[in-house]
């Protein structure tokens, strides 16, 4: 089916920070929007053609990946990314009106998010009972209808909700952030803008010594930084894994390009998710020598070298 060309999906349900990052980008207004109640089924939204594209996070600065995004996206129908957003993230103490602390026995939040409050929690309510929810605006909808006392989630959720934010600020972390990856059908890819991220996911030909090591030094010997790798099975037995890599630059940079060759010869397979820009609009620090016209000055030199030149382009 062809994607819907005006429909967007993040994964839900409302009141989400998913629902908070997608209101900075301009889908948001030009799209109509609607939430989906797992990564999987984001996605699966927009393989099937029901959505053109789709929201969801990937990455959280103090609980590290989210591998429901990272598998689904090594796995189905392809999909490339077309964008990142990184938003900060703040928790609230949501509980139905006239609640009080003392009134607090059980909490309920993602899972994700009681790894960034557990410290709070065991100072300020070492007593209460944890449950998770699929998702911080489920949790919050489950302390609606009274099933938990409270629960935390981002604090433009208690409206919605009929809530109050008894607490705001929460966060044993300061400066937490989680990334978040617009994703849609393969296309052609946006021009580079100099401060872009390429993105893939690859498997070792064979589990033996030196395979990640093989993987590494293509990207290490053309000077392109890393800036997140990781491993993940693959569900065909103890052992065998994927990995997920960020890297800086875009694929019409030489170097990414004459890595991911690299990559393609050694690996039984790779998938490219995109390249895009970065949300953080930070240049990659490349070393000079691996910059794009000293790879053109190198292929200049060989191509003189065949030519009987060589090292006197003047004769």
């Amino acid at each position: 089916m062809p994607a819907h060309p005006q429909r967007c999906t993040y994964l839900g349900p409302e009141g989400t920070f998913t629902e908070a990052a997608l209101g900075t980008l301009p889908e948001a207004v030009t799209h109509e929007v609607f939430p989906s109640d797992s990564v999987a089924g984001a996605l699966d939204a927009v393989r099937g053609g029901e959505a053109a594209v789709a929201l969801v996070p990937i990455e959280n600065s103090v609980e590290g990946a989210v591998t429901a995004t990272l598998d689904e996206l090594a796995t189905g129908r392809p999909l490339t990314i077309r964008r990142e957003v990184l938003l900060p993230i703040s928790f609230a103490l949501l509980v139905r009106p006239g609640t009080t602390l003392d009134d607090v026995k059980s909490v309920t939040g993602h899972p994700v998010t009681q790894a960034q409050v557990r410290r709070w929690l065991a100072r300020h309510l070492p007593h209460a009972e944890w449950e998770s929810a699929a998702s911080n605006g489920e949790g919050a909808r489950l302390v609606r209808d009274g099933r938990f006392d409270c629960a935390f989630a981002g604090e433009f959720a208690a409206r919605r909700y009929g809530l109050e934010a008894l607490i705001t600020e929460i966060n044993d972390a300061p400066d937490a952030m989680t990334r978040f990856v617009l994703l849609g059908r393969p296309g052609r890819i946006a021009a580079p803008t100099g401060m872009d991220k390429t993105s893939i996911v690859v498997w070792p030909a064979a589990d033996e010594p030196g395979a990640l090591l093989a993987l590494l030094a293509e990207w290490a010997v053309r000077g392109v930084n890393l800036l997140r790798i990781e491993s993940r099975p693959t569900g065909e037995g103890l052992g065998r894994y994927s990995f997920s890599i960020d890297a800086e630059g875009h694929v019409t940079d030489r170097p990414v390009r004459e890595a991911l060759m690299g990559l393609h010869r050694i690996s039984s397979r790779i998938r490219f998710l995109g390249s895009y820009a970065r949300a953080d609009r930070t240049a990659p620090a490349t070393d000079p020598r691996l910059a794009n016209h000293e790879f053109a000055r190198s292929a200049a030199w060989v191509a003189r070298c065949i030519d009987g030149i060589g090292e006197h382009p003047e004769l």
